[in-house]
């Protein structure tokens, strides 16, 4: 069975260090970009499973990087940085990432979130019942991982595409916000709210007509969500 690759983008050289090491002692096979030109460069050539990329760097820097990558690729993205507010969260996950960790981060959260990202892809079309699903001008290929809106691909990350699985595939049910967390992110999530409300906006983003009167997702006030399917 063929290692997963990861690509490390970091300018800080003992980061880098540490991270290659400590990925490779779990099983992973590492490239590493020392900023934002070399990480599109090795993007293209490696085409690795998964990205750790740091924010603060020369040149482009991490959130040009993931915003460019995103114009084109639902390669999952793990955003580090030093800043640890609330916004520079947001601001990670709404331009596509996956995931963020603030630095100082130990080597057990690193493996743990890598894990918990990477088993998300792997799962992607498994446990599905139907082939497709259609709502409306929504159309989901399950097998093929293909969105459509109006036979128009919808690009989704690979944690949009399971989300929208896990909400259509219970359509009419309501799904609380440990639920959802759980199924998609994982039990390491099960206090990250804020990731579901900002999966939900960009999901709402690409599938609805208007996002701010959603029509397919419903927000349930203070218990979860709802994917409500057209006749």
């Amino acid at each position: 069975m063929n290692k997963r690759k990861i690509l490390v983008v970091d300018d800080e050289p003992n980061i880098v260090r540490y991270l290659r090491m400590v990925l490779k002692d779990n099983g992973y096979d590492i490239v590493t970009a020392t900023d934002g030109a070399d990480a599109m460069e090795k993007l293209e050539k490696e085409m690795p499973d998964l990205i750790i990329l740091d924010i603060i760097m020369p040149g482009l820097d991490g959130f040009e990087v993931c915003h460019r990558i995103r114009q084109w690729s639902p390669v999952p993205i793990i955003m580090v940085s030093a800043k640890a507010k609330e916004e520079d969260k947001t601001r990670c996950l709404d331009m596509g990432a996956d995931d963020y960790i603030t630095k100082p981060f130990g080597t057990a959260e690193l493996v743990s979130r890598v894990k918990a990202v990477l088993r998300r892809v792997q799962n992607l079309g498994e446990a599905v019942t139907p082939a497709t699903f259609t709502s409306g001008d929504l159309t989901i290929n399950f097998a093929q991982r293909l969105v459509t809106i109006k036979e128009k691909p919808v690009n989704l990350t690979s944690t949009e595409f399971n989300l929208l699985q896990e909400l259509t595939c219970n359509a009419g049910k309501v799904l609380t916000h440990p639920h959802l967390l759980n199924k998609v992110w994982g039990p390491e999530y099960h206090d990250e709210k804020q990731y579901l409300h900002v999966f939900i906006g960009r999901l709402r983003l690409k599938i609805e007509k208007d996002p701010a009167n959603p029509e397919f997702i419903v927000t349930i006030p203070g218990v979860g969500y709802k994917f409500t399917s057209e006749k």
